[in-house]
């Protein structure tokens, strides 16, 4: 909780900033967005590649365990693409890559921004990227705060498929709280899996 009110605190502190800047320094910023972006695929890739749960968590997949990632995803991009129905400005496939963040906000809301802007020029790029990185972060809270709602509701598995990529890092404590530790093993295995799905979703999605 405390990590995505950072997150909304320096995204509220970087439009106050935006709005002192000149076109120049815009530009500026603009040219540097890809290697910022190149920066955040190799800390993804360290982070999963040096987590030490990784190799027993390999070593001990059985296929029913695919079952809650693939309902994780398969329901997200559901949801998503019946969104862009009640939201005009968007197509199916903005949306689709907007929903392919599963939570994780900061690297879907600047790999859409850079991938869109040479079809959609930077202002709307810059407005879908935010898009997803608000809903991205509204799904962490919503798990954050709705644990124990979701179990009651809706059983022990439902926090993990709403954390999407969360449930290995920041809304793992919560989900072993209401979910269980008993599915600590199942919530970084989702994790873990739907992450790695991240970029290859976004891209896709956004090539169209």
């Amino acid at each position: 909780m405390k990590g995505s009110l950072t997150v909304v605190g320096f995204f509220a502190l970087g439009c106050l900033l935006g709005w002192g800047f000149n076109q120049w320094d815009i530009t500026i910023l603009t040219d540097i967005t890809p290697y910022v972006l190149y920066l955040l695929m190799f800390q993804v890739g360290i982070s999963i590649g040096s987590d030490k749960k990784l190799k027993n968590i390999l070593t001990s997949i059985r296929p029913q365990l695919l079952l809650v990632p693939l309902a994780t995803i398969t329901g997200t991009l559901s949801f998503s693409a019946l969104a862009s129905f009640l939201i005009a400005q968007w197509s199916v496939f903005d949306c689709l890559a907007v929903g392919s963040g599963f939570a994780y906000y900061s690297l879907s809301s600047i790999l859409i921004t850079e991938l869109r802007e040479a079809s959609y020029g930077v202002q709307l790029a810059t407005e879908l990227g935010t898009i997803a990185l608000m809903a991205n972060i509204m799904r962490e809270i919503m798990v954050l705060l709705g644990a124990p709602l979701f179990v009651n509701y809706f059983g022990r598995l439902a926090p993990i498929c709403a954390g999407g990529a969360t449930t290995m890092d920041t809304t793992l404590p919560i989900i072993t709280r209401y979910s269980g530790k008993d599915l600590v093993f199942m919530s970084i295995f989702h994790g873990i899996l739907v992450d790695l799905t991240v970029p290859f979703f976004v891209s896709f999605f956004c090539s169209f």
